[in-house]
């Protein structure tokens, strides 16, 4: 589960997919690190 790889809370991860929260840079970048992708990929 991608939460539990980048050590965030579920009830967040849902914040940021329902666009309720502004999203870092570091939050970007341990999602592509997770998903192996670059943060311009993730951004598309």
């Amino acid at each position: 589960d991608i939460c539990r790889a980048i050590d965030m809370d579920r009830s967040y991860m849902s914040a940021i997919e329902g666009g309720k929260v502004n999203v870092t840079i570091a939050i970007l970048e341990k999602l592509a690190n997770a998903l192996d992708v670059s943060v311009d990929e993730l951004l598309k």
